[in-house]
Formats: C-alpha cells, sequence, structure tokens
C-alpha cells in the first residue's frame, strides 16, 4: 500500500480523490484545500485527515506520493515543496507556466529518484495510444502533417471571477486547453524546431485568450496545425481531435474512435487491411478497475500507484515529458506574442485605413464595414462566362 495525499479539491481533485481512494494499493492518507466546508464533508463521511496547509501536511502525513489538483500557476511552488519532502509527485496539467521553473523541478525530481506523472489523460485513451502505435510501427508511412484539434464549452459569456479568466492563474486556453492536444502531437512527433503563425484571440475574456491557433514546424516539411477554441457550445464537452498524414496513409482519432485509411503501399499491420479501417475506444481499452470520468483517468492513476510501488521512474507523463510539452506552449506565446507587437499592415487604394486584422477582444470595430469596389466588376465576369446563371437568379 502507498500513502497517498490529494491537494487541492476542485473538480478535478475531488475525481482524482474519488479514484486513488478506490485504488486496492492506495490508503488516501490525507487531503489539503483552503476551503473548510469541504474539509469538513469530507472528513464527517469519509474519517481522511484534513489540512488546510500543504506543508504541515508533508510534515505530518508520512506520505508515499501526493494529487496536486490546485489552479495552475500554484503547481510550480507546491511540486517543489513535495519534492523536497521526499514525496512523488501527480500533478495535474499543465505542468508549469513557465518551463524554465518546470526543468529545474524536473531535474530535482531525478536527483530524488522521484516518480512523477503530469496528468496528460488522453495518452491512456485507447484511441490515441493505437493511433501512437501506428505512427511509431510505420504503417501509415512518413508522418507529412497533422492537425490537432480541441473544442469545447467552457467560456460563454464576457465575465471573469474564476483562476482560469486570468491568464496569470491559469495560462488561458493556451495552457488550459490547448495543452491537450498539444501534448499529443509532442507524443507522436517530438518537439517542434519552431513555430509560425500563432494566434491567441479573445472571443470574451477580458484577460485572457479563448482562441488558440497555430503550426509547428519539424523537420522534412513535417507540419502540425493547432486549432483549439474554449467558447464553442457546439460541443456538449471538450472534444479532442487528431488527424495525421503519412505517405503510406492516413488516420483520425478522438475519444471514440480510430479511422485509418492504408493504401496498399502502406506496411499492413495485423488486424488491419489496406483500404478503411475502423477500430473502437471500447474494443481497444482494457476493463477499467474503477470507473470514473472515463477509463483512461483510473488508467492513467494505475499507472502512477504501479510506478510508485516499484520505485520505477521511467513511464507515460513523466516531468520531463511536461516539460517537452510547456516548452511548445512557451513558443506559441512567443510567436503569438510577437505577431501582436508587429505593425499591421495596413491595405493601400480605396481601403486603406482599414485594420487588416481583427483587434484582440475579437470583435469587429464600430461602423459600416467598408464595401469592396472589386465586387461589381466581378458579378460583371460572371454574368458574361454563364449568363443564364444570371437569368435563373432573377
Amino acid at each position: 500500500m502507498i500513502r497517498l495525499g490529494v491537494v487541492g479539491l476542485g473538480k478535478m481533485g475531488l475525481s482524482h480523490l474519488a479514484i486513488f481512494r478506490a485504488h486496492p494499493d492506495v490508503e488516501l492518507a490525507a487531503v489539503c484545500d483552503s476551503t473548510g466546508y469541504v474539509l469538513d464533508v469530507l472528513s464527517k463521511y469519509t474519517g481522511v485527515t484534513t489540512y488546510k496547509d500543504m506543508a504541515v501536511m508533508l510534515r505530518e502525513a508520512h506520505l508515499d506520493a501526493v494529487v496536486i489538483a490546485t489552479p495552475s500557476h500554484l503547481h510550480a511552488p507546491m511540486v517543489r515543496s513535495a519534492l523536497e519532502a521526499g514525496v512523488s509527485v501527480f500533478c495535474e496539467k499543465p505542468f508549469t507556466l513557465d518551463d524554465a521553473e518546470g526543468q529545474a523541478l524536473a531535474e530535482l525530481a531525478a536527483e530524488r529518484g522521484l516518480v512523477t506523472q503530469i496528468g496528460y489523460h488522453n495518452r491512456f485513451v485507447a484511441a490515441f495510444g493505437e493511433l501512437k502505435k501506428l505512427i511509431d510501427s510505420g504503417a501509415i508511412g512518413e508522418v507529412t502533417h497533422v492537425v490537432a484539434e480541441a473544442y469545447g464549452p467552457v467560456v460563454l459569456a464576457p465575465k471573469g471571477g474564476t483562476w482560469r479568466s486570468r491568464k496569470s492563474s491559469g495560462g488561458g486556453c493556451l495552457y488550459d486547453y490547448a495543452a491537450h492536444p498539444i501534448d499529443l502531437v509532442q507524443w507522436y512527433l517530438g518537439e517542434p524546431t519552431s513555430v509560425a503563425g500563432s494566434r491567441l484571440n479573445r472571443i470574451f475574456s477580458a484577460e485572457t485568450d479563448d482562441e488558440v491557433v497555430s503550426t509547428l514546424m519539424y523537420p522534412d516539411d513535417v507540419t502540425a496545425q493547432v486549432s483549439v477554441n474554449w467558447s464553442d457550445e457546439s460541443q456538449r464537452k471538450m472534444t479532442t481531435k487528431i488527424s495525421v498524414w503519412g505517405t503510406a496513409g492516413r488516420a483520425f482519432a478522438d475519444r471514440q474512435e480510430l479511422q485509418v485509411y492504408l493504401r496498399d503501399t502502406a506496411p499492413v499491420p495485423e488486424g488491419y487491411r489496406t483500404g478503411w479501417n475502423v477500430r473502437y475506444t471500447t474494443e481497444l481499452s482494457e476493463q477499467p478497475w474503477f470507473y470514473l470520468r472515463g477509463e483512461e483517468y483510473s488508467a492513467q492513476a494505475d499507472a502512477f500507484v504501479q510506478r510508485v510501488k516499484d520505485g520505477r521512474r521511467e513511464g507515460t507523463n513523466t516531468f520531463e515529458s511536461g516539460v517537452a510539452t510547456d516548452r511548445i506552449l512557451s513558443l506559441i506565446s512567443e510567436d503569438a506574442a510577437a505577431a501582436e507587437a508587429a505593425p499591421s499592415a495596413v491595405a493601400s487604394g480605396p481601403t486603406a485605413g482599414v485594420p487588416a486584422r481583427r483587434p484582440a477582444a475579437g470583435r469587429r470595430p464600430a461602423g459600416r464595414r467598408p464595401s469592396s469596389p472589386r465586387r461589381v466588376p466581378a458579378l460583371r465576369t460572371l454574368r458574361t462566362l454563364w449568363p443564364w446563371r444570371s437569368r435563373r437568379a432573377a
């Protein structure tokens, strides 16, 4: 049995508490949060020892491991405290908001020989894992292009008040949402050599980004395009999608399934055939020992527990891997900031003075939309080439 504590009892913290508490190899020894009401309820109905001060918990609870599920800006100091106390750490994503700080923490964990893991649960989704195997085996040939997407209904009104609404606390859509598909790209292709065309657009938020677009550049002209929006109410919940094109085929994966097209030149793996193949997450997944939110959450918890029991530092989603993803997020942030600081291109001719880009708030400037003098000649040309269409329209 390993003695485990949970720090931060919000939505994800309570989810982790329930999952780890149900694990047969875990003793939930302590929980820590700043909200007295939550601690009182947990103490009354579960009997778990509660703390309001993490330092006191680390000193008194004699933990083997700790789960840190606090707002993103608190990750770094809390992770450091745990590592210095000799405790292995499972930290929610993103690892840190400063990749240099994250690198220092990864080095400290390595020096102490402690087990670490970041909560990028998509690596434990069977469809994404199967896509990783196909890429590594060369089944779709040499990868030429990737599209990584995530959409969901997180921020749907111009309001603030939570840590996610403040860039300094949560890192915005880039760190809190786009980190998921970007981490998958990093898992599949490694770190890019550069990024370009990055934009962090505001839709509703006053202080942070709601939409992320960027292109990751890899050797041999391989690219990965990122498109993420957490102000998309057309999605009932977060939807993450990865599309991969290769010289021998293509593949698409999301939470539910993996679709694969293999050319007749592809080295066809066992269980597949040339042409289209569909594999479902349900058939690719092992039966979970406990189910809450999705089998991937139980799988990542079990992976961490087994590694702590074995004292095995190598594994999925280590601090080193988390830092690699953080470096990509930092590159995108810097690229977007440089684009924002650069002088906006201004059109010449009749539309001079009209901004070439939308303002950062994501809304068109007030006033009438300028008309384009080229529209009428274009319409006349269409009527000359296809007069029958003009008569039908009339």
